[in-house]
């Protein structure tokens, strides 16, 4: 790690087991209901998931009906189940890692580590914005999870 390497890490504690909150995180049709901030969403086709390293992981993010559009494209560079994901976004060299671990109550625990997030990414608008994307998952999952026992 290099010295002016950024960091920011967020954790949110899922009520479903990791297995599930992995799969939730690597199909479309489960991407498509919670991926992005609040107020956005992600058409089902415009995902990709080719979940392998070296695979394409795409999303548009949809805002204002169709005003505008924010795509992201990422290359997965770590790839395993059900314990650990990651990908890299060439085009703004920011770096997401996942790492997900079952607790003891049968919840999952999450910390989403993004490294060398793009200028402005750390403003507190932004981290916001973010965070509601986590917590959008949060709330699928916990939905998810109890239909599915």
């Amino acid at each position: 790690m290099s010295l002016d390497e950024r960091r920011l890490d967020f954790r949110r504690v899922h009520r479903a087991p990791v297995a599930l909150v992995f799969e939730c995180l690597t199909t479309p049709s489960h991407l498509a209901a919670f991926w992005g901030p609040e107020g956005c969403t992600t058409p089902e086709d415009s995902i990709v998931v080719d979940l392998r390293p070296g695979g394409a992981f795409h999303a548009d993010m949809v805002f204002g009906g169709g005003a505008h559009v924010a795509p992201m494209r990422a290359v997965y560079d770590l790839v395993e189940p059900p314990s650990r994901l990651g990908w890299t976004e060439p085009e703004n060299g920011m770096r997401t890692e996942v790492q997900l671990a079952q607790l003891d109550d049968g919840t999952t625990e999450v910390i989403t580590t993004l490294i060398d997030p793009p200028p402005g990414f750390e403003s507190p608008d932004a981290r916001r914005g973010f965070e509601t994307s986590l917590d959008r998952m949060v709330a699928y999952t916990a939905e998810v999870g109890s239909t599915s026992r």
